[in-house]
């Protein structure tokens, strides 16, 4: 049993049955939203990270939303592997009081941030020339950047009632703001599928972006002001940006996406919409690496992590079952490993079809 499945759009599948599967051929690199879900892909992270884009010198441009911001933050710091190591261990083991309130989960996350960054993790992100972050997060429109709960609470279902009608309705309420290293130079500058602004990411920032990047409305406080962008209250990426649906090509890269499930959908309000889709066009030239179904069911639970364990399992039990993950998700490595230096298992690459 391989305990991962990959899926390519046509371009990317063509060179991968001609080429074989190597770095050089990545240009762009994504990472979803998705909270716990990610540890799932902890052991191929590193691998990612410590091996197969090692020493490199070519430029790998990363986007990421919520977790998976964070994930390609620990990448551009001198020591990634350090990195996701200590985001792994610390979200893995947070404890929170019964019933913890939003300051309480807010404090957290942002400590846990501050220890995955060490002492020189900001400078290094912002200023790494080769692994160059763009991070999105949501400032919110009208309501939703109010200091009362339940005016954002009512934003936040009129977007989603509207959301059913169109995708592009989420403009009238945010505003997906890419925090990037890149300026002008990054290949999102001009996206407009939907309201989208641009701010340079710098020391003054970053900790700030990685924060509202992973702001679930509710859960968290949202960051409020962040320096160098627009006035008011940024929530999590994922809510326009859940899993990513606008074109992500550089050229002639390809696109490497290391995600927790083979469905791709493209905000969080889609989640439960399954005639919405992703457009396949903005497939073609990614790689989609997931767990295989025959892995996710061998897991504990028959699943993998996700927020309601937090609920469902006490602190013991959810560590215990968190951590099993982590250690088994190196398989994905080992597989991932014998396809690059082998091609073992490239027969089995999958065209994308963006079905749910």
């Amino acid at each position: 049993m391989s305990s991962l499945s990959i899926f390519a759009g046509p371009v990317a599948l063509n060179r991968l049955r001609v080429e074989g599967l190597n770095a050089d051929q990545f240009k762009v690199m994504l990472a979803a939203s998705g909270g716990p879900k990610w540890f799932v892909l902890y052991g191929l992270d590193r691998y990612l990270f410590g091996d197969f884009f090692a020493d490199r010198q070519r430029e790998l441009i990363t986007l990421g939303s919520s977790a998976g911001a964070w994930r390609m933050c620990c990448l551009a710091t001198s020591d990634p592997v350090a990195a996701i190591q200590r985001l792994a261990k610390s979200y893995s083991e947070e404890q929170y009081s019964e019933q913890p309130s939003t300051d309480e989960i807010t404090e957290k996350a942002q400590q846990m941030l501050l220890d995955m960054l060490g002492a020189g993790g900001v400078e290094e992100i912002v200023n790494n020339e080769i692994f160059r972050t763009h991070i999105i997060a949501d400032r919110a429109r009208g309501l939703g950047s109010s200091r009362i709960k339940s005016l954002q609470a009512l934003m936040l279902f009129k977007s989603a009632a509207l959301n059913v009608i169109s995708r592009k309705t989420l403009s009238l309420f945010f505003e997906r703001t890419i925090f990037s290293n890149m300026g002008q130079l990054s290949p999102w500058a001009n996206t407009a599928d939907l309201a989208t602004v641009h701010v340079a990411l710098n020391k003054n920032n970053l900790m700030d972006a990685m924060v509202a990047s992973g702001s679930i409305p509710m859960v968290l406080n949202g960051v409020r002001d962040i320096a160098g962008a627009k006035h008011g209250l940024y929530w999590d990426g994922g809510i326009t940006d859940y899993h990513f649906d606008f074109p992500f090509h550089a050229g002639e890269g390809l696109v490497l996406y290391p995600h927790f499930s083979p469905v791709v959908i493209p905000g969080w309000f889609d989640k439960h919409l399954p005639w919405r889709k992703v457009h396949r066009r903005n497939f073609d030239n990614v790689v989609l690496l997931t767990p295989s179904a025959e892995f996710v069911a061998s897991l504990p639970f028959g699943k993998i992590p996700d927020r309601y364990d937090f609920e469902k399992l006490d602190h013991s039990s959810r560590v215990t079952y968190w951590t099993t993950v982590l250690e088994r998700s190196a398989e994905l490595a080992e597989d991932f490993s014998a396809l690059v230096r082998g091609g073992v298992g490239i027969q089995n690459v999958q065209p994308f079809t963006g079905e749910r």
